[in-house]
């Protein structure tokens, strides 16, 4: 039997499955980033693929992260907009999707299994996004293997 708790998302996938904003053009790219430095305390940089952190960043590794994913982005990304990275809110961002340049897949569009972004900032704890994004029995069939 499941009870509505037991169905409820973490905090943290209910905000990332929630509704974002692009940044479509550098220019508003560069007030994200500005948005963020100005209040850079509580921010977790999350590289997909890597354990998420358990700690928020410093100001001034959140500073370094976002001049390195920056310019990742203007020189991988040769367009004459952004497009790429997605805010839950432009004005007040407390999750930023940064999705990376050599891995779009169908991020722009619609799919019903989009590619995952490259890096997450947010302002929650993070939570090991590849492992959620598995149904549970996909990633728990390899135990019955060993069930005495």
């Amino acid at each position: 039997m499941t009870t509505q708790a037991a169905d409820a998302l973490p905090p943290y996938l209910e905000a990332f499955r929630g509704s974002f904003t692009s940044a479509l053009r550098w220019h508003q790219l560069d007030d994200l980033w500005e948005r963020v430095r100005e209040a850079p305390d509580g921010w977790f940089v999350y590289a997909i693929g890597e354990p998420p952190p358990a700690q928020p960043s410093g100001a001034d590794e959140l500073g370094r992260f976002i001049d390195e994913v920056d310019a990742l982005l203007r020189r991988e990304h040769d367009e004459d907009y952004c497009g790429i990275v997605y805010a839950d809110s432009l004005r007040e961002p407390a999750m930023i999707k940064i999705y990376d340049p050599n891995n779009l897949g169908v991020s722009c569009g619609y799919s019903d299994n989009p590619p995952l972004p490259g890096w997450v900032l947010s302002r929650l704890e993070p939570v090991d996004l590849e492992a959620a994004r598995a149904p549970a029995g996909r990633r728990r069939w390899w135990q019955r293997l060993f069930a005495q």
